[in-house]
């Protein structure tokens, strides 16, 4: 938390309550070791917080505070500036909180059904509302609940990672998280969005991706975030998927799943994976092949 410059006694109670709930848990941690701790009666600690509760939901106020303020700073704003003024904002209160924050992540829960508590719901869906964007689908608002998790849970379970470090890398999740899905629902119907498309913030323009059919005979473009890649878009040749001709003999494989990539498929497909625009099942979907076989050429050197 973010101590108040007057050293008064309500500040040197949450001080130490903080310090003793990182030592010991929330649970663990009792009125009267937080007396002895100040040398105050449990009497001079009730007299400012009733309930240890309290207690709990004064060190979670700065927070929460800080998010509703935000929250209403992106209210009005174009979709993609809000979302995106949540996110990056969201990430850098948290980093903010961090220490309480860490601290608290088992027993927020115990605030209870109060003020604070409805404050904190109210908080999560007004992101998830703001990050979906209006007449949101289903996929969507599952994308705004994930993305919400990925710009908080790191900082709980990373502690020894710098704040510049695990701000760029939860961006850049995020980022990943929100990325457009490929166009051609036929080639990846898996892949394939609720409604609609999306529109990648980061780049600031809409970006799409044809992915390969599992034939030989017609070549394939892929178009990948080339502001983030920085190169032209690849063309395929469908007969580089294909490698060598089976002999009578050789063994059987599955119709559609070739065993290894060419050159330049290769090439695609470690700039679609470095540009963020595809996950490697997206990637195995594109180009017809098995996550191992991705994997493979994207750790070869």
């Amino acid at each position: 938390m973010t101590a108040d410059p007057a050293d008064d006694t309500r500040t040197r109670i949450l001080r130490a309550a903080l310090d003793l709930f990182a030592e010991h848990g929330y649970q663990r941690t009792s009125l009267r070791q937080i007396g002895e701790r100040l040398r105050l009666t449990k009497t001079a600690i009730l007299y400012h917080f009733p309930a240890k509760e309290n207690l709990l939901a004064a060190l979670v106020e700065p927070l929460v505070a800080d998010l509703e303020a935000l929250l209403d700073s992106a209210r009005g704003q174009p979709t993609e500036l809000a979302r995106w003024t949540v996110l990056e904002g969201w990430v850098d209160i948290m980093l903010a909180h961090r220490r309480p924050l860490g601290m608290l992540f088992h027993d927020i829960a115990l605030i209870g059904r109060g003020d604070t508590y409805h404050r904190l719901m109210e908080v999560a869906m007004r992101a998830n509302d703001l990050i979906a964007g209006p007449d949101a689908g289903r996929l969507e608002r599952v994308r705004a609940v994930q993305a919400v998790a990925a710009c908080s849970d790191p900082i709980v379970f990373f502690t020894d990672v710098s704040d510049e470090v695990l701000r760029a890398d939860m961006l850049d999740g995020v980022r990943r998280l929100l990325a457009p899905l490929p166009a051609d629902p036929a080639a990846a119907p898996h892949l394939a969005p609720a409604t609609g498309t999306r529109t990648d913030a980061a780049v600031g323009a809409r970006t799409t991706a044809t992915v390969p059919p599992p034939t030989r005979e017609t070549p394939t473009h892929v178009s990948a975030r080339h502001a983030a890649s920085g190169s032209a878009t690849p063309t395929l040749p469908a007969g580089a998927a294909s490698g060598p001709a089976s002999g009578a003999g050789s063994r059987r494989r599955r119709p559609g799943r070739p065993p290894a990539l060419g050159r330049e498929q290769v090439e695609a497909a470690r700039r679609m994976h470095a540009a963020g625009t595809h996950s490697v099942d997206a990637i195995a979907a594109a180009l017809g092949v098995s996550r191992a076989t991705v994997y493979r050429h994207l750790t070869a050197p």
